[in-house]
């Protein structure tokens, strides 16, 4: 199951005192469980960066609090700086990295100004994604005057906050106003060119940036820009939506590069833009050589590249992540300059080698896997062998669809064995999650049976504890049986479609579905045998035979296809 994540990029208007900064950044850390991933000062526009990642509900609060040591330790009135800024707290984003939407974080965004107003007294103004009306969306239209223009928005019809607003006074003086919002993720990226000519490598800039170049008479490079009828310049827009760009040289590295944020990832996906800084490139006899990522990336801007270029070569995309992000680091040249590892560059992953949890069932060898069954211990039991079981029935059926898509002479069929590949990786996904989690809920009922009994009190809260977790261990083995279910349709197909070559791989993925449905049923039936719940426990075990009942047709469909492929 992906686990969700969002991140937070607040900019407090302090960046000459260290300890205050300390203070805020040590506020945010005290009041929840996120990774700080950067603090960046500056000194000539006295503000401060933070950067920070987590659970979403983690990362909310612990944005809160940042705000609320911002407002004790930062007074406005006395505040000066080179950044435009209207509070101490001036801007806080909300962005969504994995299992989070963009509208998702938008409404916290929402509620978390709401709540900075009436538990903070700070004005707040809500834009981009959470923008309450449509023209603050644009950062600059809330901001508009910055602090010293608060006492004269704060009273004028539609220019006041949108939670909070009041007449300006003194705690407004202290405090300023707040924008809280919801954008995309920003991905901060350099092309590399095979030229040393920052004019070159910034015309391929202005060919691409969404704002474009400016128009000159007649058409000419070196002709008068035109200006409209406001005297503004006419600008002839870029083939890049949501980006921004300029070219550069780079001493370190001896080449020029377009350097680009991309700020709006779903406009303008990270492949799109090397494949069309590489067009625009061409077209000026010049070529990108590689790709440099500044700073960290979501996984899914990675493996969406790795698609898009596999979809190229006309092949499955259902093979594993690490081989998707191995193929779009070649494909955009992203480890040219320096070794580009997964770990230390993609979110996910780094905050993944951060966590101080207990090793996963899933992260162990086979052997390891096999030996630590065989152990005195009851865990993992017959619920994750279940899992793991389903887990390999449905790989079998992706393995099966990868071959099909790459058969010789099958080449327009790839499309479809693809698509199903990438159902099975899906499938086989949730099943090996269902591996520890099945322990998990064994575990929760240990430390239920394990909670004082004491008194009447004590023991009422353990027997409570004791119904939910063996609800919750119930539970799990249904959906491990009704996730292995959807294994045969994957299976039957490539039985019957998939390459005949590999006819007995959907059997035997047929063989290990079925035993995963009924030894999870099993589970089912011994789990909510403890329930004092009868009714909950009757629903469950039904559920879990009629899983068992379809299996069994399915399984006998699936056999009956192979041994009619093996006897043609």
């Amino acid at each position: 199951m992906e686990k969700r994540i969002i991140e937070c990029v607040p900019n407090f208007s302090e960046g000459r005192d260290p300890e205050i900064i300390k203070s805020i950044c040590d506020a945010i850390t005290a009041a929840a469980p996120v990774e700080l991933l950067d603090v960046d000062p500056g000194e000539a526009t006295n503000r401060t960066v933070v950067t920070f990642v987590g659970e979403p509900e983690a990362v909310v609060e612990a944005a809160f609090a940042g705000v609320r040591r911002a407002a004790k330790l930062i007074d406005m009135s006395r505040h000066h700086g080179a950044h435009p800024r209207m509070g101490a707290t001036d801007v806080l984003p909300l962005i969504p990295v994995a299992g989070v939407t963009l509208e998702e974080c938008a409404a916290m965004a929402r509620t978390l100004a709401a709540r900075i107003a009436k538990e903070l007294d700070i004005p707040t103004y809500c834009y981009e994604a959470a923008a309450l009306r449509p023209e603050r969306r644009n950062l600059a239209v809330c901001r508009e005057g910055e602090y010293e223009a608060l006492p004269e928005k704060m009273s004028a019809p539609g220019r006041e906050a949108d939670f909070g607003a009041r007449p300006f006074d003194a705690r407004m003086a202290a405090t300023g106003a707040t924008a809280v919002g919801a954008r995309d993720f920003l991905i901060a990226v350099n092309f590399n060119l095979n030229t040393t000519s920052t004019r070159r490598a910034n015309a391929i800039a202005f060919d691409v940036r969404e704002k474009g170049r400016p128009a000159r008479e007649g058409g000419k490079l070196t002709g008068k820009p035109l200006k409209d009828a406001d005297g503004k310049p006419v600008m002839i827009p870029g083939t890049l939506k949501g980006t921004k760009a300029i070219g550069w040289f780079i001493d370190e590295y001896g080449i020029a590069q377009v350097s680009m944020n991309i700020t709006d990832i779903a406009a303008t996906p990270l492949h799109r833009a090397f494949d069309e800084v590489s067009r625009a490139a061409a077209a000026r006899g010049l070529r990108v050589t590689g790709t440099e990522i500044v700073g960290l990336v979501p996984k899914r801007a990675i493996v969406e590249a790795g698609r898009h270029y596999l979809h190229m070569q006309q092949r499955s995309t259902g093979i594993p992540d690490s081989e998707i992000i191995r193929l779009a680091v070649r494909s955009m040249g992203l480890d040219e300059l320096k070794p580009f590892k997964p770990a230390e560059k993609i979110i996910e992953y780094m905050l993944a080698a951060k966590e101080n949890s207990a090793p996963r069932l899933t992260d162990m060898s086979c052997r390891a896997f096999a030996e630590e069954t065989a152990s005195e211990s009851p865990a993992p039991g017959g619920g994750s062998v279940a899992a793991y079981m389903g887990a390999l029935g449905a790989a079998l059926g992706t393995m099966v669809a990868n071959l099909s898509a790459h058969k010789a002479g099958w080449d327009e069929r790839w499309r479809e064995f693809s698509d199903a590949a990438d159902r099975g990786q899906a499938l086989m996904q949730s099943l090996l999650h269902l591996v520890d989690e099945d322990t998990d809920a064994f575990n929760r009922i240990k430390a239920a049976m394990g909670m004082p009994k004491g008194t009447d009190e004590e023991r009422a809260a353990r027997a409570a504890a004791i119904e939910a977790a063996t609800l919750y261990a119930s539970e799990v083995p249904l959906r491990t049986a009704q996730t292995a279910l959807e294994a045969f349709p994957l299976l039957l197909a490539m039985a019957e479609s998939g390459n005949p070559a590999s006819v007995t791989d959907a059997g035997v993925g047929a063989l290990a579905a079925r035993a995963a449905v009924r030894g999870a049923a099993l589970n089912v039936r011994v789990n909510a045998g403890g329930l004092a719940d009868r009714a909950a426990a009757d629903r469950l075990i039904a559920d879990a035979a009629t899983a068992e009942a379809e299996a069994a047709e399915a399984e006998a469909r699936i056999l009956a296809q192979v041994d009619k492929v093996l006897r043609s």
